[in-house]
């Protein structure tokens, strides 16, 4: 789990280099649309996949006690969606947009809502689906409002653009998906015989990564903009 966020977290950081080059340094590579668009989606179906296996893995360690448990997942999404907020205020404050409801605010809303279906297989698997198939649908029809509490939905204002927007529908479906995955696997406290030992040692280099995934979301770009401005890549002035 640790490596396989780890790759996720490559592949984000690999995302915004791209999407900082266009931004900020007005380099030709449309990363808003095209194969980057694509790209962006798949790193953040990978985070949310993963987000599912990882409460399912969660809930097989934790159940075993007889205390509630919704109080401890209700706080961990509370605690993320915090950080998605502080993020919405950091891009107000720079002029770079409304972070409406990005990923941190759908990963903070998932846990809190999947805390009923944390047991079930199957119920998670056709739900995911369902969502998945409506959030689509929404897309394609392009459905809009002048309300912004549909935004969680993918109901999104005309000529109201977001440069993170992660909505429930469909995104929540991947959520879902991952939940079934990892009770599947991981279900009643078991551990796959593929990973019953200590992780291959090709994977070692990334499993800091993994581990500090929700760090290096919060500091990377910061980082990013600061290395390409000092290497000259851009210009600090069009920050």
């Amino acid at each position: 789990m640790d490596a396989a966020r780890a790759v996720a977290i490559v592949m984000m950081v690999v995302y915004h280099l791209m999407f900082d080059l266009d931004y900020f340094g007005g380099y030709p590579i449309e990363s808003t649309s095209g194969f980057w668009a694509r790209f962006a989606d798949a790193t953040a179906g990978t985070f949310l996949f993963l987000v599912g296996v990882s409460l399912a893995i969660s809930y097989s360690r934790a159940s075993a006690g007889n205390r509630s448990l919704f109080p401890k997942y209700l706080l961990r999404g509370i605690r993320i969606l915090a950080y998605g907020m502080v993020l919405t205020a950091v891009f107000l404050f720079l002029g770079m947009g409304v972070v409406a409801f990005g990923i941190l605010h759908l990963i903070g809303v998932s846990i809190i809502l999947a805390y009923p279906l944390l047991p079930y297989r199957y119920a998670n698997l056709f739900l995911g689906l369902f969502i998945i198939a409506v959030g689509v649908y929404v897309r394609i029809e392009g459905f809009s409002s002048e309300s912004p509490w549909l935004l969680p939905f993918g109901v999104v204002p005309e000529n109201f653009a977001m440069p993170d927007y992660r909505p429930l529908l469909p995104w929540f479906g991947v959520v879902l998906l991952g939940l079934f995955a990892g009770n599947v696997v991981y279900g009643g406290g078991r551990k796959p015989a593929l990973f019953a030992g200590k992780a291959p040692t090709v994977t070692k280099p990334l499993l800091p990564l993994g581990r500090n995934s929700l760090f290096i979301y919060l500091i990377h770009q910061p980082i990013l903009i600061v290395l390409l401005a000092a290497f000259g890549v851009i210009q600090i002035e069009s920050l």
